[in-house]
């Protein structure tokens, strides 16, 4: 593995200055390959992004994918609990179809936000005109740092993500398994996770 590198935040953290304490940090880059199993071949769901100025920017490197995770695998990058059963079940309303959208739907390829108006990012601006400078620059600084720190996803690479070795062998290839018949355990999410066909 490269060696891990970092810098002090003594200088944000012991500072009595609120905002931005020193102007060389004033963005945040982030970015997820993989969580879990459940989508074909073992995929990931990547996605890098960039908060700055106020703005949060995502871009969806895959937006045909299931974010979560597959529906009829059981959505499996998300554990079961009381409120993921009450969110799939308002799939099939038309009057909460939404919940179920804004939590386990596909996502567009971008997403724009401003945080301070929309601290619950649910208004996407990424296709409005009015934000279309605002997005293209947070794009192009975002994607100029990451090609500089030597991204794979940068460079038309990003399939070597899908191709590393990924989970235990007892859950490894679990969609094209759990599709052929083969009676499999996922004990983090219930049984109702599991859609009874595919969704596409």
């Amino acid at each position: 593995m490269q060696t891990m590198q970092g810098r002090s935040l003594t200088d944000i953290l012991f500072s009595d200055k609120s905002g931005i304490v020193n102007p060389e940090r004033d963005h945040v880059l982030i970015g997820k390959e993989r969580h879990d199993i459940g989508r074909p071949h073992d995929q990931g769901y990547p996605i890098r992004g960039i908060v700055k100025d106020g703005f949060l920017m995502i871009k969806n490197y895959e937006p045909e994918r299931w974010p979560a995770g597959n529906p009829e695998t059981g959505y499996l990058n998300c554990d079961g609990s009381p409120t993921k059963t009450a969110l799939l079940q308002r799939r099939t309303n038309p009057n909460t179809f939404n919940y179920w959208q804004w939590s386990f739907g596909k996502r567009p390829a971008e997403e724009l936000y401003q945080i301070g108006e929309d601290p619950q990012c649910m208004n996407n601006l990424a296709g409005e005109s009015a934000y279309s400078e605002v997005k293209n620059q947070l794009i192009a600084q975002m994607e100029n740092e990451l090609k500089s720190q030597g991204d794979p996803r940068m460079t038309g690479n990003g399939h070597v993500f899908d191709e590393y070795m990924y989970a235990s062998e007892n859950t490894r290839g679990f969609y094209e398994r759990y599709m052929a018949g083969e009676e499999l355990k996922a004990n983090w999410v219930n049984v109702s996770d599991f859609e009874a066909e595919p969704l596409d």
